[in-house]
């Protein structure tokens, strides 16, 4: 049987996906539901899974562009906040790395 792997997400992070809940609220708008769940996961700090730091190196790899998206021109910030921001992206990178992700 395999073990699960399970890494806790550092302060920053959390700080972060607060922050863009914050944001959604505040705006009315942004985020997924997948998004919204994650950021919930992050802020509270609750360890995820290697399966889902993968998702997540995903996500980031898709919006790097929208990061720095204006929120009143669109939503790219409030997501990528959600996520964890530029602290879960090298969170995600830098677990990866460690697991060696990127050797494969």
């Amino acid at each position: 049987m395999r073990r699960v792997k399970y890494f806790t997400p550092p302060v920053a992070v959390a700080k972060e996906a607060a922050m863009g809940l914050l944001f959604r609220k505040l705006w009315r708008r942004g985020g997924t539901s997948v998004g919204i769940h994650r950021a919930r996961t992050l802020k509270r700090r609750q360890p995820v899974t290697l399966v889902t730091i993968k998702k997540m190196w995903r996500f980031f790899n898709r919006h790097y562009k929208n990061r720095k998206t204006p929120m009143h021109k669109g939503n790219g910030q409030i997501a990528w906040l959600l996520w964890g921001g530029d602290p879960g992206f090298k969170w995600v990178h830098s677990v990866l790395k460690r697991q060696g992700y990127f050797d494969e």
